[in-house]
Order: structure tokens, then sequence, then C-alpha cells
């Protein structure tokens, strides 16, 4: 049998950027010629490699892709599934069994830490059963958070996004300042780092007058006494304090401030810790407060992308499937950062075995003394990640974002249970 199939999925969280990696994998698959016969993407993610659920992109012309690239959000839908190590195999078998229904030689599985554990292990299952599988991880994450890569696509534009969001309130705020004091908290993503919290902090350009006053990040302990003291003295001087929190941070004794539910897993799904900041604000202090979630908007602000990050999020899909076409299987497409200022980078490949379900946090060297803010060196490394601007063609005032309706392959499996 010709395993001449490219499979492209992704998993976990979408971004604004990360139809832009997709985009650039089914061209240079393309660019492969006949070597590649078909191109396939998965509906959901590897739950959609499971049920045999799968796109074909092989004749996608020039203009829809170009048009995919700009659209934010997973164009062939991700999902949240984990790899079991319990159930006898039969994941695996099925999944194989797929890979040769449909002749898949290559997968460009795109996704974060749990992605990078899934590429590591159906490469080693590959080289088990002897089958010529390739597997490639392109990282993406707004959180990133992926060990083994200088920065992860899709968090630049998040970061701009999030940058943009507290300087614009920071100016309503401080133009609304009365008798009484007046705090702004946002709430963003980053259950256990802080990289987007801190990225809000380039809307200071370095002025401890400008917002964000505060940065509360997972990796510095939540001290009650201490933000209340800084709060206020803030707001005495300004007559406003901006605040950034991040969703999952915690206090002294490792316990979350707060959570939104916890399913039968024991999975926790976070929220509203930015609401308890500012209610203990008003409760202890007195001062009037607003707080804002930006949630799914902060990772699909297709409207104001960092050009870098985009460029980042096409690379990796290229150099990703160099790496398949290469034999290069169980490495994931790295950003390596070659030089600061000017910024420069390329893309390395990275064992995904020992990266996978690690989490990389914020260096000590990101965060003050006082666990209330980041330092210079956090918006130092963050600042080129947010450059240039991707501008979007709009109809009728508003972005001009394009769905994906692909041609479903037909199947030829029992359906999966």
């Amino acid at each position: 049998m010709t395993y001449d199939t490219l499979l492209y999925a992704h998993s976990g969280g979408v971004t604004a950027v990360i139809n832009a990696t997709a985009a650039a994998v089914i061209d240079a698959a393309r660019q492969q010629g006949c070597r590649v016969g078909r191109i396939l993407a998965a509906h959901r993610g590897i739950a959609g490699v499971l049920r045999e659920d799968l796109f074909d992109t092989t004749t996608l012309d020039a203009a829809a892709l170009e048009r995919l690239a700009r659209t934010p959000g997973g164009a062939f839908g991700s999902c949240r599934f984990d790899l079991p190590h319990d159930d006898g195999g039969a994941v695996m078998d099925r999944l194989f069994a797929v890979f040769d229904a449909h002749r898949v030689g290559w997968l460009v599985y795109n996704g974060g830490n749990g992605s990078m554990d899934a590429v590591a292990r159906l490469q080693a299952e590959a080289r088990r059963r002897a089958h010529p599988l390739q597997c490639v991880g392109a990282p993406k994450t707004v959180d990133n958070d992926i060990v083994g890569t200088d920065c992860c696509p899709g968090f630049g534009s998040a970061a701009k996004y999030l940058a943009t969001s507290m300087l614009e309130a920071g100016l309503d705020i401080a133009s609304m300042v009365g008798a009484k004091g007046s705090v702004f908290v946002m709430e963003v993503m980053g259950r256990n780092t802080g990289w987007l919290a801190a990225a809000t902090a380039l809307a200071a350009a370095g002025d401890a007058d400008r917002p964000p006053h505060i940065v509360l990040v997972p990796e510095a302990a939540f001290d009650e006494e201490a933000f209340l003291a800084r709060v206020q003295a803030v707001t005495e001087r300004l007559g406003y304090c901006a605040i950034t929190v991040a969703e999952g941070i915690r206090r002294a004794d490792g316990s979350l401030v707060t959570e939104k539910s916890r399913d039968p897993r024991g999975y926790v799904q976070l929220g509203g810790a930015g609401g308890e900041v500012a209610r203990l604000i008003h409760a202890r202090l007195g001062y009037k407060f607003h707080w804002a979630i930006p949630d799914y908007m902060q990772r699909a602000g297709g409207h104001w992308l960092s050009a870098t990050d985009r460029e980042q999020a096409a690379a990796v899909g290229r150099a990703a499937v160099e790496y398949a076409m290469q034999g290069r299987g169980g490495m994931m497409a790295a950003i390596r950062r070659v030089q600061d200022a000017p910024y420069r980078w390329d893309v390395v490949p990275v064992d995904a075995a020992p990266i996978a379900n690690l989490e990389r946090a914020l260096p000590p060297e990101f965060l003050a003394a006082d666990g209330l803010h980041v330092t210079p060196r956090a918006c130092d490394y963050i600042r080129p990640l947010i450059a240039g601007e991707f501008v979007q063609p709009t109809i009728d005032g508003l972005p001009d974002y394009a769905g994906f309706a692909g041609a479903r392959v037909k199947c030829r499996l029992p359906p999966w249970a």
C-alpha cells in the first residue's frame, strides 16, 4: 500500500492565527507535488480521526487558503481529548485503522502540551507497529506555556489584544476619576501561568502611573493585605487603579482564589477571580469598581493580529510538513529566538517526548519581588511578539471572515462508538 495522504488536525483551545498554520500545512503539502496524493483535515481534532470524520482539502485554491489563513477560530473544529493509557489499545487500534483506510503517511498535529504528548505516543506506536506514519507537532496556545519553544503561535495576537484593551480601558477610567476613587479589574486567561496577564504590562510602557498598576499572576502567591495596600496607595495618588488578574491566581497555601465548577473527573473550570478581587476591594476600601472578562475575545481577536504571530504560525506549519517529509516523526516545530534587538527568530525541530505535558511558567526574573507586577524583562521578552499589524479586509465595516465548507471524505470503516 502507498501511504501518500497527509492529515492535519488541531486540538485544544483555538487562537486567532491557528488557521494560518492550517493553511500553511495544506499549501506546503501541495508543494510536494505527486508525492502527496491527498491532503485531509480532521473535523474536531483527534476525536474526528477516531470517528473517521475528515475533510478533503486537496483542491482548495489559493484564494480559499488565503481566506482560511486570516480567519480566527478553528475552521476544522477542535476537541479536548487525551489519548488514554488504559483502554487496552482500542484507541490506538482505531487510529491506525483510519490511517490505513485513508493511506495516511504523515500527520501534522497542531496543539499544546497534551497534543505534543499525542505526537510522541503516536510516533512511538508507529515504530512499534512498523507503520510508515510520520507524526509531527506544530505548537499553538495563547497560554504561551509549551516547553521547548521560545513562544507559541497564538500568544502574540492575544497579548496584543489584551495590552490594547488595558491601554484603552485605562484611558477611559482615567478620564472618569471621581472623588471616591475607582478601580478597574480585567481578568485574563491563565490557569497555571501568567503570560497573558504579563502582556498587559506593555500598556504601561514602563510608567508606574499608567495602567495596569498591578498584575496578578499564578506564579506569585496572592497576598491580600499587600495587594490592598498597593491598591489604596495607587488610588490615593491617581484617583483610580487598574489591575490585571490571571484567572488561576492562588493564595500562599496553593488554594485558588476562585473557581467556577469542578466536573466528576476533577477538572476545574476557572473564572471569577477578577470579580472576587474587585468585590474584595469594594468591601475593604469602599472604592467604586468595574471588572471585565475578555474570555473568548482575547484569543479570537482576528481584527488586531500581531503580524509576527501570524508569520510564526505559518512558519511552524510549513516546517512541520518539511520534518514529516524528511521522516523526522516525533518532533515539534519549535520557534527559536536568535536575537533580541532587532528581534530575529527561526524554526527548529525539538523532540516532543521530553516536553510533552510540561508547562513553562513565567521565570522568576519576570516577576516583581513583591508579587504585584512583572519586571521590565518580561516586557522586553513579550514586546517583539506583538509587533506588526495585519490589516483585515472588510465587508460592510466588519472583517471578512470565511467559514470552511469542505467536502467530507467517505467513511471506509464501521462507526466508532
